[in-house]
């Protein structure tokens, strides 16, 4: 299998990459500088050269608060490079792994989201990413859209990492004030890569979302981190409102797999498994 990678250096694609090599898959991955999604003529160019037989698409604009200001940005890399990339995929007959987030819903409804759920982002991250959900899915009927949420991997930058800048504050302070009021489902990189490239082998195209099983607050997940590393400090609960910040928050933003395992066979490991393995891996 050939594959096109964009967004190759973040912490997803990272492991997505390894997982494909480990299988013997051809990977052709690029950063932003080798291959901007949103340059349409540049990735019509390089696509339609290498004829892979799947893009998968891991480039996205991140930084939640920023994006409140610098909308354009975000919209035009969550939003227009991914109707590039449908566009191009659609003419070449080539299917297209895209990635979302729980951040498209406004955590309202208090229990975990399924994919049948009604979309309403409260920042304009959500936003973003989803008109990039609306551009794939009118554009090419060849897509896998895939919402992945609290991603976390051995490879990620600690400040895209949660558990890496927990840690890092658990070395310098021995009190700590996490929140309890922003719920979801932590993801584990190497998970999230192997049942990413075992669905595109089903060619059951369509809307998925892909977390590791279970969800937890923010509190929650810090509390069984610095448990498990034997942390002596203090861990305090606090509100989001304690930090204010530009970019509104989900209070609850949990997925639901389904059908996940009707598709797979499979569901992922709990996300106390995942992060076990992840300490284990890093520390």
């Amino acid at each position: 299998m050939r594959i096109i990678l964009t967004g190759a250096n973040g912490q997803l694609a990272q492991d997505i990459r390894a997982e494909a090599e480990k299988r013997g898959y051809e990977v052709r991955a690029f950063g932003r500088q080798e291959l901007d999604i949103t340059d349409y003529n540049r990735l019509k160019e390089a696509i339609s050269f290498l004829r892979p037989d799947v893009v998968i698409n891991c480039a996205a604009y991140n930084a939640v608060d920023k994006a409140e200001s610098d909308w354009q940005t975000a919209f035009l890399v969550n939003g227009i490079g991914p109707r590039n990339l449908a566009c191009i995929c659609e003419s070449l007959k080539i299917p297209l792994v895209h990635f979302s987030t729980d951040f498209v819903f406004d955590g309202k409804k208090g229990s975990p989201y399924t994919i049948a759920d009604t979309p309403s982002p409260l920042n304009k991250y959500g936003q973003s990413k989803l008109l990039g959900e609306q551009e794939v899915r009118h554009l090419t009927p060849y897509h896998y859209l895939i919402r992945v949420s609290w991603v976390f991997g051995i490879k990620g930058k600690t400040e895209v990492n949660f558990i890496k800048k927990l840690i890092s504050w658990a070395n310098k302070y021995q009190e700590l004030r996490i929140v309890t009021d922003q719920t979801s489902s932590p993801s584990y990189t190497p998970d999230l890569a192997k049942a990413v490239l075992d669905l595109i082998q089903t060619e059951r195209y369509g809307l998925y979302h892909l977390c590791n099983s279970g969800y937890c607050s923010r509190y929650e997940w810090a509390k069984f981190v610095l448990e498990k590393i034997g942390w002596q400090g203090k861990l305090l609960p606090a509100k989001s409102e304690d930090f204010p910040s530009p970019a509104r928050r989900p209070v609850f933003s949990a997925l639901d797999p389904f059908p996940l395992k009707e598709s797979l066979g499979y569901l992922l490991p709990s996300w106390q498994e995942a992060t076990e393995r992840f300490l284990k891996e890093t520390l």
